[in-house]
């Protein structure tokens, strides 16, 4: 296979010329059809905006913005990015959304994609790249002075062309029951009857199945944790209750580290994990040398103090692992009695940290087991999340209410000031910023609350009397025939 022409160009010290020219690692970059870089188009995700955004903020913007352009380049004559007009735009929107041939997609994707496209176009408008921003826009409402909020920035437009079918409360989440039963299925291989499949070939069942119980039991989202590694995660047998370990703001979203609170069933669960299915991947890789081949790795020396030695060009600086964000822990290496091992606590069958897109991977696979099998539940990773929110939420609510129903007034006052809200105790555990995200399960209780009142309504609403005419019709109509 021959080389692109491009890359034999390339400089010989690769990392050090992305250190000189200012690009951190992770930084995401789009190119043309015809594989050309343009520095300019380019610069938007080393400007101060985008360097400060989380890897996922970055990678998206940068997806939603290459499907913009990809559009511009297919459907628009090869236009270039300089070149857009609003009516390009108003085609892309008819195209995403009212296109029967198009991928009609919902509200809140298409919301996603334009504010990629109108953050790009605002910042080449600003530094001259472009004469007009191709997004139209409109005046925004203005804040009630009551709402106690001032928008940055002192922006007063919006995109004129976001959605109005937006569904922000719409929250999708699974019973314990129903969980059970798609983990059980789709990731441990049983089968409807609840026994073990002798067909399933899954090799990865008890791994799977840990991470989705980590996951609906303490909320992380994925990516966190995906990221989590050996010092973070609790395996060591207590006495019971719960044990918690403490999210870093590194791999936190938003930097929201936070107290993450594991029930002592699973804390075994996992470390039979680590026991088994990790150490038996870790042990092979070893074999094959994979981890003394790893480029760039960083080494603990000392697993009892989890720092790395860190730096460039000559300089050697210890950094605590918990300051290193999600890409940096994939380099990360423990040094112990046997050799070298991952500090990353989910390890794939070669040995190495297995990435978010990877998890996403597994979910589909279960999913489509669980269809195979004839049971109708869908699950994707975030809905874990909204379960454990949703979950949690109804049974600390239920004994709140229970406890302070026991109370004088005096006392209640005095059980809130201690217990606090159950709503910010899970709005501290999702690691949300305000309680106006958090809310959202409000509505979701709503719902159940509804669904089970509903259910106490009778199906049939007939009067006895209409029943025994309507009995009496029928046989008389039988007895003329």
């Amino acid at each position: 296979m021959t080389a692109l022409p491009f890359v034999g160009a390339l400089p010989d010290g690769l990392d050090e010329w992305l250190d000189e020219g200012g690009i951190a690692e992770g930084t995401p970059f789009l190119v043309s059809p015809l594989f050309e870089y343009d520095v300019d188009l380019n610069g938007f995700f080393r400007g101060l905006r985008m360097a400060a955004a989380p890897r996922a903020t970055r990678n998206g913007y940068a997806l939603d913005l290459a499907k913009f352009l990809t559009f511009l380049w297919v459907g628009r004559g090869g236009r270039s990015w300089r070149d857009a007009t609003e009516d390009d735009h108003v085609a892309y929107l008819v195209w995403r959304r009212r296109d029967v041939a198009g991928p009609r997609v919902a509200g809140a994707t298409w919301d996603r994609e334009v504010a990629a496209v109108n953050q790009f176009y605002r910042w080449a408008v600003d530094r001259g790249l472009v004469a007009v921003n191709p997004v139209p826009q409109r005046v925004r409402r203005p804040v009630p002075v009551q709402a106690g909020r001032r928008r940055s920035g002192g922006d007063d437009t919006t995109p004129a062309t976001y959605s109005h079918d937006a569904v922000s409360e719409r929250v999708q989440w699974l019973t314990p029951v129903a969980y059970r039963r798609w983990r059980d299925v789709g990731l441990r291989g049983y089968g409807v009857d609840g026994l073990p499949d002798a067909g399933f070939r899954g090799r990865w069942a008890a791994r799977n199945g840990g991470f989705a119980d980590l996951m609906v039991r303490t909320g992380l989202r994925l990516s966190e944790q995906a990221s989590l590694s050996v010092f973070e995660v609790p395996t060591e047998r207590g006495a019971g209750g719960y044990q918690r370990f403490w999210l870093p703001a590194p791999i936190a979203k938003g930097g929201s580290a936070r107290w993450v609170y594991v029930p002592a069933s699973l804390v075994a669960e996992l470390a039979a994990y680590v026991a088994i299915d990790r150490a038996e991947v870790i042990e092979r890789a070893r074999a094959a040398g994979r981890y003394e081949r790893m480029p760039g790795a960083l080494i603990v020396d000392d697993p009892a103090q989890p720092v790395v030695a860190g730096g460039g060009r000559g300089e050697r600086r210890r950094v605590a692992v918990a300051k290193l964000d999600a890409v940096a822990r994939r380099r990360v290496l423990v040094q112990d009695a046997d050799g070298l091992a991952p500090a990353a606590f989910w390890l794939g069958e070669d040995g190495l940290p297995l990435s978010a897109s990877s998890w996403k991977g597994v979910f589909a696979t279960a999913n489509a087991r669980c269809q195979r099998h004839g049971v109708d539940i869908a699950c994707h990773a975030h809905m874990l999340r909204h379960t454990f929110a949703v979950v949690t939420l109804e049974q600390l609510q239920r004994g709140h209410l229970a406890a302070l129903g026991e109370l004088s007034v005096e006392q209640r006052g005095h059980y809130v000031r201690v217990f606090g809200d159950p709503l910010d105790w899970v709005r501290r555990r999702l690691g949300h910023r305000s309680l106006t995200s958090t809310m959202v399960y409000l509505h979701a209780l709503a719902e159940l609350e509804m669904h089970t009142r509903m259910a106490l309504v009778p199906d049939g609403w007939d009067d006895p009397r209409d029943a025994v005419l309507d009995m009496g019709a029928a046989s008389t109509s039988g007895a003329g025939e």
